[in-house]
Parts: structure tokens; C-alpha cells; sequence
């Protein structure tokens, strides 16, 4: 299912939302205008590197930064369109409902704290990967999480694939949000290696829950 729009309107500007799909955007444009070879060490560089962080050494690609800041630039960095793409997708229908509920400040930090308990949980399952990871997915899982909690019924509009056909459907949250974590608990398990396929499935998990646990006290907190 690829998720299109939801009816879920809200009352405050997404100002925060839509700053980190620019700031998404604008590193990744940079990236692009480096040139492949460049692009790479770019990101060798600037991403989280498991092996790098669990043994406190700064040894497989040396970075211009402390290595501690890592996991926070790693969140701005992606490979290719698609990845950018569908990132950007997922946090523009889904960011704006939980930036409104929390406020801005506070999305910003929720975010950003469940984008590190991403990392954190990938880097629990592979603490000798010498693989840098990048991507906004994990701190864009913990939105998911919080959406599932918050706006179960709400309707989301989905393209589905039937063999050479799209369809589209409007199907509540709770059943697109459990889908896309079930498939990431079946990839997690089914695909073998440090980043299965090329993706850090345990940080979509760890991402999700995080954010499925944090929003209920950040919403208490609100209110």
C-alpha cells in the first residue's frame, strides 16, 4: 500500500514538518551535486557507523564532526530518489496531524528523539556493522508510531498494487499504519545480514515503538 493523503485535517501550520522536508531536500540536493565518488565519501563521513559508536572510534571513515553527532546528521542524509521520495511522502500526510497535537517545538524534539532511539535500536542489533546508516525513516517510523496511537479510525487514501494494476482505497490508519509494521517485523526477520536488503528494518522498529510510547506522555504533557 502507498499511502497518498489522509482525511485528518488540522488547526496549526506545519511549520516544522515542512522545514525538515526542506532541509531533507536541500542536503540531499547537495549530495547529488557532489558527484557519485564524492557523494559517497560524503556520506561514509557524515552517517552513523554501528562499529564506530559502540567502540568509541572514529577509525573506519574519520569525520569532520564529533563522532557522538553522528546519528543526528545521519537522519539528513539518503541514497537516491526513491529514498528521499518516500520519506518525504511518509512525513508530509503524517507529520503535520502529530505536529499539530504536540506543538512545534516539541515535534521538533519528539522527532529527533525517536530518530536516535532508531539508531539506537539498529545499532543493539548490529553493534559491529561497519556500514554507515542514513535515512530520515527512523525518526519518520516514531511519527507512524505516534499517528497509529493517536488517529487509529482515521481514513488514509492508498494506492494498492494488484499485479500490472493500481487501486485505490481509503482504509483507516490502523490498518496501514499495523501493515507497514508487520512487513518491517517480516523483513527484519526474513532478510539475513547487517542491513537486510539495504535497510535498517530494527531501526523502522525501534523508531515505531518509540514513537507509539513517547507520544502518549507527550500528549499528557500538552494537555
Amino acid at each position: 500500500m502507498i499511502p497518498l493523503r489522509d482525511e485528518n485535517p488540522t488547526h496549526t501550520k506545519p511549520v516544522i514538518t515542512v522545514g525538515l522536508i526542506l532541509a531533507n531536500i536541500l542536503v540531499f540536493l547537495y549530495q547529488w551535486q557532489l558527484g557519485p565518488r564524492a557523494e559517497g565519501a560524503f556520506v561514509w563521513r557524515m552517517g552513523a557507523i554501528p562499529y564506530e559508536l559502540t567502540h568509541f572510534s572514529d577509525a573506519i571513515s574519520p569525520t569532520p564532526i564529533p563522532l557522538y553527532l553522528t546519528p543526528l546528521t545521519a537522519m539528513f542524509l539518503h541514497d537516491g530518489l526513491l529514498h528521499v521520495g518516500g520519506n518525504m511522502l511518509y512525513l508530509w500526510i503524517f507529520g503535520n496531524n502529530i505536529e499539530d497535537i504536540v506543538g512545534h517545538i516539541r515535534f521538533l524534539i519528539f522527532y529527533t528523539v525517536c530518530g536516535l532511539i532508531a539508531t539506537f535500536a539498529h545499532i543493539l542489533s548490529s553493534p559491529n556493522s561497519q556500514l554507515p546508516m542514513i535515512g530520515a525513516s527512523g525518526a519518520i517510523a516514531g511519527v507512524l508510531g505516534a499517528y497509529l496511537v493517536s488517529f487509529p479510525r482515521a481514513r488514509i487514501h492508498v494506492l494498492i498494487p494488484i499485479f500490472f494494476f493500481l487501486s485505490s482505497a481509503r482504509i483507516p490508519a490502523v490498518i496501514v499504519l499495523g501493515f507497514w509494521f508487520l512487513l518491517q517485523i517480516w523483513n527484519a526477520s526474513a532478510i539475513p545480514g547487517e542491513m537486510g536488503g539495504g535497510v535498517a528494518w530494527f531501526a523502522h522498529i525501534g523508531g515505531f515503538v518509540a514513537g507509539m510510547v513517547l507520544i502518549i506522555w507527550y500528549r499528557r504533557r500538552r494537555y
